[in-house]
């Protein structure tokens, strides 16, 4: 069997060497295999979670709040679930418990969402929900990093975008074959969701079990990596001084921020972004603080010190990542109101060509997840010989000439051409920055620098869902269309970001 060596220590005088074998195939199609459910959930979460809350009375003025239990889990729970899984030992492995954990709670409450009958029992399970898929789904990253050696992660990573492509499709076609190929009925009758969609639900749950259950036991874990030896004394973060005045900065800074907040009356996600960036900062103290003392251990406090002492590649790719998912958080909330009004002439949400203009951002949705899940499957041999780094540029440049062709496109008709560009661009985002995060993170912290790569994803969508509005309603004059052009520069600057991207 072929092997590839690879150090995984974290600093040159703790290295450690271990040997990967080169996987197969199908072994690497097994251990990518559960993603397909894990997307699922998103996708029926993504598609139905409004129609529920409005269903159970709410105005269209509160659904950002109660959207937010996406953002929040994902940056909490991920971090979190990678640390402690950095340090799982057992039967099952290191990762392997949470897949499983993760998707037997997913499914619970798949199947109490749809029929939650008060605002008080959605908001809980949707809470549930999204926790419980974050704890499914961060181990996936982890475990990739884990077990492919460096030529083969473009490949993993890659083949798990093929998986969420799919799984995205699927969850879209899902209510479309309970009505028209089992014959169920489609009017909701007073319920917060009709019998079609209430059964994709269900057999969601059931797919997602079938195909992470597949993945655990069809998926051996290598034993983890010695951790190196550590040298008594305090972690070099930063001099103590600096760092206390670090962290005295950022509490400074988000009470600054939430004060600004409630004189002007701003969005009530900015509160929470000022409490993190308080939070933050507070921790960074405790840190310091306690390895000035001599602690030994930091316990989930480690997560903060991880986050000071991450390197130079994470602190790069936090960049790119910003303005990507900045962009794609522009693209998802306000491309259906762009081609309603620049394609069907109408920002009227109930009339007749609204509808017809969302049904086909739908079908263009579902569009370019599919072509991202066939894309996923040219990437690594393109990323071969282009390298990652400029394979990624490229992409991304290719997504934001997708997002400007939404305003240069005249006939709707004609929009699937953008929409196979943004896939190509999906298929890059979602697995080249985690490969070369994978070989420049210790192996014994991947699962963590994963989590924390995460807390780069989110952070932009929330100050995204802070800003975009009045933003649009103020600076953009209203049109939902120039902030798919916003979107388009967001990612170019994103692609332009990638140059100071450390070569690999």
């Amino acid at each position: 069997m072929q092997v590839s060596d690879e150090n995984t220590g974290n600093a040159p005088g703790d290295r450690v060497c271990v040997r990967r074998p080169l996987l197969s195939n199908r072994q690497i199609w097994n251990m990518c295999c559960g993603l397909f459910g894990v997307q699922i959930v998103w996708g029926l979460h993504n598609v139905n979670t409004s129609r529920i809350f409005q269903a159970l009375g709410v105005d269209i003025a509160d659904l950002p709040i109660l959207w937010i239990a996406a953002p929040i889990t994902g940056l909490l729970v991920q971090p979190i679930v990678g640390w402690l899984s950095d340090r799982t030992r057992s039967p099952l492995g290191r990762r392997r418990p949470y897949l499983l954990a993760g998707a037997v709670l997913s499914a619970l409450a798949l199947v109490v969402m749809p029929n939650a009958s008060t605002l008080w029992a959605c908001s809980l399970t949707l809470w549930l929900l999204t926790a419980s898929v974050n704890i499914a789904m961060e181990p996936f990253r982890a475990l990739v990093a884990d077990t492919l050696p460096d030529e083969q992660r473009t490949q993993g990573f890659a083949t798990q975008v093929f998986f969420i492509g799919a799984g995205a499709v699927f969850a879209s076609l899902l209510p479309w074959i309970m009505s028209h190929l089992f014959g169920l009925s489609v009017r909701s009758d007073g319920e917060a969701l009709p019998p079609s969609v209430r059964a994709a639900f269900y057999v969601g749950a059931l797919c997602l079990l079938a195909v992470v259950s597949w993945t655990v036991f069809t998926t051996p874990e290598q034993a983890p990596p010695p951790a190196p030896a550590r040298t008594p004394g305090p972690s070099p973060i930063a001099p103590p001084g600096r760092a206390l005045r670090g962290g005295a900065l950022w509490m400074t800074g988000g009470g600054a921020l939430a004060g600004f907040a409630f004189v002007t009356g701003q969005e009530r996600e900015i509160h929470f972004i000022a409490a993190l960036a308080a939070a933050f900062g507070l921790a960074q103290i405790a840190v310091t603080w306690l390895r000035g003392r001599g602690a030994a251990s930091l316990g989930m406090l480690e997560i903060v010190e991880d986050i000071l002492l991450m390197p130079l590649m994470l602190k790069r790719l936090a960049l790119v990542q910003f303005f990507t998912w900045f962009g794609l958080f522009a693209m998802w909330i306000y491309t259906v109101p762009a081609v309603a009004a620049r394609h069907y002439g109408t920002m009227d949400a109930a009339s007749a060509a609204y509808n017809e203009g969302a049904d086909w951002v739908g079908v263009l949705f579902a569009g370019y997840n599919g072509v991202a899940a066939l894309a996923a499957l040219a990437l690594p041999a393109l990323a071969a010989r282009t390298g990652r780094r400029a394979c990624h540029a490229a992409c991304l440049l290719l997504g934001a000439a997708g997002l400007a062709g939404f305003r240069v496109v005249d006939d709707p008709a004609w929009l699937w051409l953008p929409s196979v560009a943004i896939g190509i661009a999906w298929a890059a985002i979602l697995s080249i920055p985690y490969a070369l995060l994978a070989g420049a993170v210790p192996a014994r912290k991947a699962g963590v620098y994963m989590g924390i790569h995460n807390i780069f994803l989110v952070l932009p969508q929330l100050v995204a869902a802070t800003i975009l509005g009045p933003l649009v309603g103020t600076l953009l004059g209203g049109q939902a269309i120039h902030a798919l052009t916003l979107a388009a520069v967001s990612l170019s600057i994103a692609a332009f970001c990638m140059l100071f991207v450390p070569r690999e």
